[in-house]
Parts: structure tokens; sequence; C-alpha cells
């Protein structure tokens, strides 16, 4: 029993190995993400934003035609993740992984980059450790402390000076939090409490009251997209500390389209800090938002779009420039250094880490004309992962 265990590891291990030219007029990308559960709207967003770039651009790249694999991890799980990775590159030869909505899958599946060699391009995913884990990866989404530094320092030089902090406990919500609190203490504002909450919370009650009972003149918030953070607005405004009431500040998520219509006025004055703004003026932005009212029945992009329409544009930038070759070491060569225009405005790949640089864009909630909206009213240009850039520690 012994033996047969050690040699199917082996022949497993065997099956990890670059595979070479399974079809050579066909380059493979299999996405993973959670297409159900929880986080399956945020995956919609991605995969649309993946779909509306290849209809603009075409499925041929390099004289080769491009095949998208897609796999549904569910939710947040690495085995099955890392699972999901390995069939990927052993069964469908795939040539590039894709996707990676959350930190611990996308973890998992840089395990598997770096074993099998695989480039590997994350399109959401933002805790500052993921691209360490493989040499092979890169992001077109955004790192937390990228966002709630800057956001955090933003506060403190606005007029903020005193703050609560609520962060989801797991990995995205522990950078988030130490972001924030680095970026608002660094510029003078002082932190009154913290406190870490279930990553799948439907009740925040009694989180709220805690900070309530402390009366701060802000609160920063954390939490994953979905259904949570209309649950997180209505606790608020239960306990009468809406963001009319109380600066209520927090990322992107926050204050997305579907989160400000369920929380309704309660949204009003919430303050985000994000990489992405639907309302961007340009005619490049125009064109994608319309392109995905099309696709998706009227509904606004929001940063997981973006995510996933920049990671395209990456992944065929770099089949351009190695003339269709789609070895790991001479994708992630061609992708250093690698900057375009985006929807979002202008991005870089930084050639020393790996990790994108943006355009970091302040919005407050506001009405206009009926309806709610994310209103900019700063944006901070070429913004670095400050983890990386060793302005954290």
């Amino acid at each position: 029993m012994k033996r047969f265990m050690l040699a199917s590891a082996a022949a497993f291990a065997v099956g990890l190995l670059p595979v070479a030219g399974h079809a050579a007029g066909t380059i493979k990308i299999g996405v993973v993400m959670p297409y159900s559960g929880q986080f399956a709207d945020l995956a919609k967003q991605m995969d649309n934003g993946i779909k509306i770039y290849m209809q603009q651009h075409g499925d041929m790249v390099a004289g080769k035609k491009i095949e998208i694999i897609r796999k549904d991890v569910g939710g947040i799980n690495p085995p099955t993740a890392k699972r999901l990775a390995q069939e990927l590159v052993v069964r469908d030869h795939v040539d590039i992984l894709a996707g990676w909505l959350l930190t611990p899958n996308a973890i998992a599946g840089c395990g598997v980059s770096a074993e099998a060699k695989k480039f590997m391009v994350i399109m959401n995913a933002a805790t500052s450790i993921i691209t360490d884990k493989s040499p092979y990866c890169t992001r077109t989404s955004f790192t937390l402390p990228m966002i709630t530094v800057t956001l955090g320092q933003w506060a403190a030089k606005n007029g903020i000076k005193n703050d609560y902090t609520m962060t989801s406990d797991y990995a995205p919500g522990h950078d988030a939090e130490q972001g924030f609190i680095h970026g608002f203490t660094s510029d003078g504002g002082k932190i009154l409490g913290s406190v870490r909450m279930a990553v799948a919370n439907p009740d925040f009650s009694a989180y709220v009251q805690r900070a309530h009972d402390l009366n701060p003149q802000s609160i920063f918030v954390f939490i994953p997209g979905g259904s949570q953070p209309a649950a997180f607005g209505k606790a608020l405004a239960e306990r009468g500390m809406g963001a009319t009431k109380i600066r209520v500040m927090g990322t992107q998520e926050l204050a997305d389209d579907s989160a400000i219509k369920s929380m309704g006025n309660d949204a009003i004055g919430i303050l985000t800090a994000g990489n992405y703004n639907y309302n961007h003026e340009t005619a490049m932005n125009k064109k994608f938002v319309a392109a995905y009212r099309k696709i998706a029945g009227g509904e606004n992009p929001n940063f997981g779009a973006v995510g996933g329409y920049d990671g395209m544009h990456l992944i065929y930038a770099a089949l351009q420039k190695t003339k269709g070759k789609t070895d790991a070491e001479s994708l992630i060569a061609a992708a250093k250094g690698m900057k375009w225009e985006s929807p979002r405005g202008p991005m870089m790949i930084d050639p020393k880490t790996r990790d994108v640089v943006q355009t970091i864009y302040i919005s407050k909630v506001e009405k206009k004309g009926g309806k709610l909206v994310n209103v900019v009213i700063d944006n901070i240009p070429n913004v670095h992962d400050p983890v990386h850039a060793g302005k954290m520690k």
C-alpha cells in the first residue's frame, strides 16, 4: 500500500511538470473563481470583464486562438482551489492560470504556478504576500494596503482625528486593518480601538454597539463584498450611526452599487478608497461601461470587472511580446514593466515586485437625480503597494 502511494505521488508530481505544445494553434487559460456561493456576484463581474475584453479584441493573439476553461471553486476553499489548478495543468494542459477572486485560493494556486512553472494572473485577490508565493505570478487588481494606507493618510490630512477599525478576521482583513492604521497614525490620527469580525458574519449588531459606546469621530470598515455591506449599513442605521452622523470609511466593496442600493439613504456620506469608479470620465471608460451594461442587463461594472478586463489585456500584451511563447519565464519577463491605459486610468506592472501600480480614487456616496452614486472627490496617482515598497513592516 505504501509503495502504491509513493508511486502515485511521484506520478502526480511528474504530471505537474511543464507540458510542451498540447495544441500548437491554441493557448489555454484556466480561470478559477467562485462562480457559485457568497461571492458569485463579484465572480460574475470579473468574468464579464474577461468576456468584454475578448469581444473587443478577438480570440486570436500572435496567430494563436485563446481558449478559456472555467472552474468553480465555490467560495473560500484553498484545498479545492489547489486541486482545480492541478487539474487545469495536468488534465486540461492550460498554459496560463488566471482569475483568483479570494486570497486563500490565490495562495493555493500560486503553489501550483510555482511547481508547474505556469504564468499566473491575479485579477482580484488583494493580500500583499500573494505575488511572493510564485515567481511567475502577477496582479492586475490592487493590494489592500495600497488602498487602505492611502485612505488612512487622506483621512488624517482631511480633518479626521480619531477612528475605530472594524475588519473581517482573515488575511485580507488583517492587511486592510494594518494598512489603514499605519497610514492614519503616521499622519497624526489616533485609533480608539479595533475589532476583528467573523468572515461569514450575517449580523454586525454586537460589533457596531462596541463602536457606538466609544463614540469615535469615524469608523474604518473592511468586510467582504456580497451581502455583508448592506447588513453592516443596517446595523449602523439601527444604532443611529449612519454615515451622515459619523464618518464611515472603507474600501470600495463597502459602497459597491449593490451595497448602497440595499442600504438606501443610510449609505449617503460613506467614504471609500479604490482603484476604480465607473464614473471615471474618459472615452475608454465610457466605452467599457457601455459594453458592460449591455452584457450585464444594465448593471454597472465594479473593480472586479476592470480587474478581469485588465488581466486579459496583460495576458494578450505579454503573448504579443513573446510572439506566442507561453513558457512562464518568457511571459513573466514580458509582463514586468508593462504600461497601458485602462478604463480605470494609467497603470503599470512594477518590474521589481510584479505588482500593479495605479491611481487610487477617494469617493463619497451622494444622492444625485434621485440616485445614490459614488462621486470621486480626490485621486492619488502612481500608488505602489506599500508592503513591497518597504514602507510597512
